[in-house]
């Protein structure tokens, strides 16, 4: 699944190449994704300028004089650019068509679990994104935010930083990865844990989700960035999808468990 890092390589990559064209046409082949694309995409779209984009967790936000498209990617979806009158592929289901180029946006998407939505008022306030919590990479994410939210609470660390109301787009690759490099056992209860280890805690969270973003997210199966590339941050993961393989420090075998249904690796030695 796409996670912040991939969400935010998308981005990047599509932003400079969108940013101040016009939509001729929004060709929509398979509008039943996770949730159906309605006529009003097309009406409210073309002819409109795009004026920037915005990412709120793993929802990017692609704003005309209008409104706002809004794009979650899902399980396996991609937004990459093709020349103009690429043959679709069985899961390609939107294009976007524009007035003064001769490349298009297509977007991907095999499990069908992205949502590809339009509004016309503010995007912060959509009932898919004014609950969010604050962005994990801002300052708004700290320790002294964190222990509050975490005080009393008694779930798994690991559960309760992957919760969107908590901190947006520390989905399961990165919460493995942050909690190994912060030491902590991803079983720990989160209102068990000190203040101290929860700022290392939200330092790591920072330090790994940047790398990520820096190599372009991770590639596991089908995600590509914008300029269809995959991301190569799977050769840097120190647990995640590494069980029974020796902890990078103490060269002990790493331990998979399941928590909420995923996959969580950790070494038993180094995390406490």
């Amino acid at each position: 699944m796409p996670e912040l890092p991939e969400v935010e390589t998308t981005l990047r990559g599509i932003e400079s190449h969108l940013v101040g064209r016009s939509l001729a046409n929004v060709d929509i082949r398979q509008p039943k994704l996770r949730w159906l694309i309605t006529p009003e995409l097309s009406s409210g779209m073309v002819g409109q300028e795009i004026t920037h984009l915005t990412r709120r967790g793993k929802y990017i936000g692609i704003h005309t004089t209008k409104g706002a498209l809004i794009v979650h990617l899902g399980m396996s979806g991609s937004l990459y650019f093709v020349p103009a009158d690429t043959p679709p592929l069985f899961h390609d289901h939107v294009d976007f068509c524009f007035t003064d180029d001769d490349v298009w946006l297509r977007y991907t998407d095999p499990r069908r679990f992205g949502a590809i939505l339009w509004t016309t008022d503010d995007w912060n306030e959509h009932e898919l994104i004014r609950h969010l919590g604050p962005e994990p990479l801002s300052d708004f994410f700290n320790a002294d935010m964190l222990y509050a939210r975490a005080k009393g609470r008694k779930v798994p660390i690991k559960t309760f930083i992957m919760d969107s109301k908590v901190v947006v787009g520390v989905g399961n690759i990165y919460a493995n990865e942050a909690l190994f490099k912060a030491g902590i056992r991803p079983d720990r209860l989160a209102g068990k844990i000190s203040k101290v280890r929860l700022a290392r805690l939200v330092e790591c969270i920072k330090v790994v989700l940047t790398a990520a973003i820096k190599q372009g997210g991770t590639t596991l199966k089908d995600f590509v960035g914008g300029d269809g590339k995959p991301g190569y941050f799977k050769q840097e993961l120190a647990v995640y999808g590494r069980a029974n393989k020796p902890c990078a420090v103490c060269h002990a075998p790493l331990k998979e468990i399941r928590q909420a249904q995923r996959s969580t690796v950790f070494c038993v030695n180094c995390q406490t």
